[in-house]
């Protein structure tokens, strides 16, 4: 099992202000380690998707950390992301791979299944991301998944786990004790009731409490 684990941020679903987003992520990337952030917008058009790589990635750059595009490996190609994460109803992760290149990530969705994990894996995914694991409003979950899925990810394959789906502060010790590698979360930084670089740092202390609970 891996010693640490890491935050993975995901965006709203929707951002009206991007300037002003722009200076939160600032500010939340400050507050903590981030290992990643999926920008995730629904509904909106290729040039607003665009829009936010421009005023989001030199933000993220500025940190060190990975600006990974959600669905679109078309887009996070030609927009130079750092790399893309794709669902299972998207493009096949061989068609994400050769546009996207060698050097750059391409994370899977694989919900429940390590059967679909273990395809991700052996195909050469970066991560697969697992979940959901509590209730979400961020989206509509397909399946819900067990902390145990982690546990044992983590005792037979290399390839890094992300934990996804309704994760907070209150409730994501428990899922880097199982085996995390990184959790994600989106409306527990945003909609957190002190502000997204509270959320983030309260979120790495509790990184902080799985992985000594797991190393322990």
């Amino acid at each position: 099992m891996t010693a640490d684990c890491r935050l993975y941020l995901i965006t709203p679903p929707a951002i009206a202000d991007l300037p002003g987003f722009a200076r939160t992520l600032d500010d939340a990337l400050t507050a903590g380690d981030v290992g990643a952030l999926q920008l995730r917008l629904k509904d909106v058009s290729d040039d607003a998707v665009a829009a936010a790589v421009r005023a989001l990635k030199p933000v993220a750059a500025r940190h060190d950390v990975a600006l990974i595009l959600n669905d679109r490996p078309d887009l996070a190609a030609q927009l130079d992301c750092d790399g893309v994460h794709i669902g299972q109803e998207d493009a096949p992760y061989r068609d994400a791979r050769r546009l996207m290149g060698p050097d750059r990530i391409v994370g899977v969705t694989c919900h429940d299944s390590r059967h679909l994990a273990m395809e991700a894996a052996e195909a050469g995914a970066d991560y697969v991301a697992f979940g959901a694991f509590f209730p979400t409003t961020t989206k509509d979950p397909k399946t819900r998944a067990e902390p145990e899925i982690l546990t044992i990810w983590q005792e037979t394959m290399l390839t890094p786990c992300v934990a996804i789906g309704g994760i907070t502060v209150d409730n994501a010790a428990g899922l880097v004790t199982a085996g995390a590698d990184f959790i994600a979360v989106s409306a527990g930084v945003w909609a957190h009731p002190d502000g997204p670089a509270a959320a983030v740092r309260a979120l790495n202390a509790e990184i902080a409490k799985g992985v000594a609970a797991r190393a322990g």
